[in-house]
């Protein structure tokens, strides 16, 4: 049954170009929007907060801080509507998943810049 599924996805689904990115990182999703008969474009700018699943299921949760409420978005790799992925920022983290991020609030909530 698994070779079927993955026989299924490697011939359908269609495979984007992404850049590489992992946790801590602050990256900048650029997706369409669907208003009626409208399509516009919108982004959403955060830190990578997990990255989760294997090849073409693949999803990553980014969360972004609106005021001071906290929004977490998690967008599947292959989304037909993603444009674009741009790589802001590399952050350094010591976890591939950062949910204490959460609670952090002010200065204890930067993450160490990585110089590229």
């Amino acid at each position: 049954m698994e070779s079927l599924v993955k026989f299924v996805q490697d011939e359908f689904v269609t495979k984007k170009e992404i850049p590489t990115f992992k946790s801590g990182d602050t990256i900048t999703v650029y997706y369409e929007i669907r208003e009626g008969e409208k399509v516009r474009t919108q982004f959403f700018k955060g830190v990578v907060i997990q990255i989760k699943g294997t090849g073409l299921t693949k999803t990553f949760t980014i969360r972004k801080m609106s005021g001071t409420i906290g929004i977490e978005r998690i967008f599947p790799i292959n989304l037909p509507t993603i444009q674009k992925i741009e790589v802001n920022k590399r952050g350094k983290v010591r976890r591939s998943r950062i949910y204490y991020f959460r609670e952090l609030r002010g200065k204890k909530a930067r993450i160490k810049e990585i110089k590229i």
